[in-house]
C-alpha cells in the first residue's frame, strides 16, 4: 500500500492529508507492461521504464498508445475499452487497469 502525504494549506491545526492507493497491480503485471511499453516504442533495454513512467515522456503519440494498448490486449488476452484506453497515461495505470479486467 503506498501513501501520499498532501500538506493542507490555511491556518488548519491538521499537518497533512494522507491518502493510500490500495489497488496497486503486482509487480510481475508492472513487468510485463514495461516489456511491451519498451517494445513498442523501440526503447533500448536499459532504457529507465517504471510505474510512474509516463507514455509521453517516453516519446509515444496517441498511435503509439494504441499500439501498446493492443499489445497489452494481445498479451494479457482482454479487451480494453476506448474510454479506458484514453485516460490511461502511465505503465502504473495500465498495469492496474489490467489486474481489474483479469479479474472479471
Amino acid at each position: 500500500m503506498n501513501s501520499v502525504s498532501f500538506p493542507v494549506s490555511g491556518r488548519s491545526m491538521i499537518p497533512s492529508l494522507r491518502l493510500q492507493h490500495c489497488c496497486q497491480a503486482k509487480q510481475e503485471t508492472v513487468d510485463k507492461v514495461v516489456a511491451i511499453v519498451k517494445k513498442q516504442l523501440a526503447l533500448p533495454a536499459d532504457a529507465a521504464v517504471n510505474g510512474e513512467s509516463k507514455f509521453a515522456a517516453l516519446g509515444a503519440d496517441s498511435l503509439d498508445t494504441v499500439e501498446i494498448v493492443m499489445g497489452l490486449e494481445e498479451e494479457f488476452d482482454i479487451t480494453v475499452e476506448e474510454e479506458s484506453a484514453q485516460s490511461i497515461t502511465t505503465v502504473q495505470e495500465a498495469a492496474d487497469m489490467i489486474e481489474k479486467l483479469v479479474e472479471k
